[in-house]
């Protein structure tokens, strides 16, 4: 089969404003407890798109590990990595960022949220919560990498993968790397996609304005 005739039909009933939430955070949670309950093998895999200082722009998937949805001074959105990336390093000259997520498996409907704001570094604290709740070779695997750095081959990180293990038996959390942490995405904009039929998707787009979040349809 051609490129060309690659598509997909979609069969689910038009997206309607009253249907959706008058806040974003609200309606993705709604979207995202539905893209979970589809079974989705990472539903907070998010593509992350970044620009360096020249506006050069990279993308690449991280996970969502943290959705701010209370809190009224830095609600957002949370991922962690290593600071010495390029990621971070596009964040250091430029601190905003777009999200998307797409999700294909959920039964009948195909979504897409698009989310674009400032970024900031979440706290200390937040960051060691989080790494020492992740497994421990999660936290030996932060420790290995030097992120975004050429390496001569695979054998580099397993061997610092054993001295660090030798160095930290037993089952007690690692500490944070210094060079590790999270950044949070602070929402000014939400993009809330769905297929529909000959293409007339249903988009509504959230803007904040004045503190408080504006809806529009959007022409597919």
């Amino acid at each position: 089969m051609s490129l060309q005739d690659l598509r997909q039909s979609y069969d689910v009933p038009p997206l309607d404003p009253a249907d959706l939430a008058a806040d974003p955070f609200d309606q993705f949670a709604a979207w995202f407890s539905a893209a979970q309950s589809a079974g989705l093998r990472e539903p907070n895999a998010m593509t992350l798109a970044t620009a360096d200082a020249q506006g050069t722009p990279s993308a690449r998937v991280v996970l969502l590990k943290g959705v701010d949805a209370a809190k009224v001074a830095d609600r957002g959105f949370v991922f962690y990595t290593n600071y010495g990336s390029d990621k971070a390093s596009d964040l250091d000259q430029n601190p905003k960022a777009a999200l998307n997520f797409h999700w294909d498996d959920h039964p009948r409907a195909v979504r897409t949220v698009r989310i674009a704001g400032a970024v900031t570094k979440v706290s200390a604290q937040e960051t060691k919560d989080y790494f020492q709740s992740r497994p421990r070779g999660s936290q030996i695997g932060a420790w290995c990498s030097n992120q975004s750095q050429a390496i001569a081959s695979r054998a580099v990180l397993e061997t610092r993968q054993r001295e660090l293990e030798a160095q930290h038996p037993g089952d007690a959390p690692l500490p944070v790397p210094p060079f590790w942490g999270g950044y949070r995405v602070s929402p000014i904009s939400f993009e809330f996609w769905q297929g529909q039929q000959s293409r007339l998707h249903d988009r509504f787009r959230y803007t904040l304005e004045q503190g408080a979040w504006r809806i529009d349809r959007l022409a597919p």
